[in-house]
């Protein structure tokens, strides 16, 4: 037996149509919006000196400078005597220097700069207490010159 009447089911509508109206909604809203921000960011006056837009173009067309190999042994050196001691700090700095003879020049400069965060982070007699005779003692002098 069929029935004699039929009825008619509405389709199901899934979180895809709920999601699609949402972003229906949404989008044109954020897309006027981010618009009116751009353009209030634009200088319109003529004077490129303030402008948003200029600024950030000369910082994309210059190349970033990258550092140089004693600034970026003694930064690592630095945060290696935080972490753990001057002592370990002046070991690496004299590997480096063995295996690097181009930093030789700057030992000096690294030995000071590590000897003045020495006192910092240890006091002066703790610190001194690590000088060894790298680079002609300049441990020594760095922590000599803080104190």
């Amino acid at each position: 037996m069929t029935p004699s009447h039929s009825y008619k089911t509405q389709p199901r509508r899934g979180p895809a149509r709920r999601i699609g109206r949402s972003l229906a909604f949404v989008l044109p809203v954020v897309l006027v919006l981010s618009g009116t921000l751009a353009v209030t960011s634009v200088n319109w006056s003529g004077n490129s000196s303030d402008s948003v837009l200029t600024a950030s173009a000369e910082n994309v067309s210059s190349r970033a400078k990258s550092r140089a190999p004693q600034d970026v042994l003694r930064d690592r050196l630095l945060l290696e005597l935080q972490e753990k001691d001057p002592g370990v700090a002046l070991t690496h700095l004299q590997e480096e220097i063995n295996r690097k003879p181009s930093l030789a020049e700057h030992c000096v400069s690294i030995a000071r700069a590590l000897g003045r965060a020495a006192v910092r982070t240890y006091g002066p007699s703790r610190a001194q207490s690590y000088a060894r005779p790298v680079c002609d003692t300049s441990f020594a002098s760095g922590v000599a010159a803080q104190t």
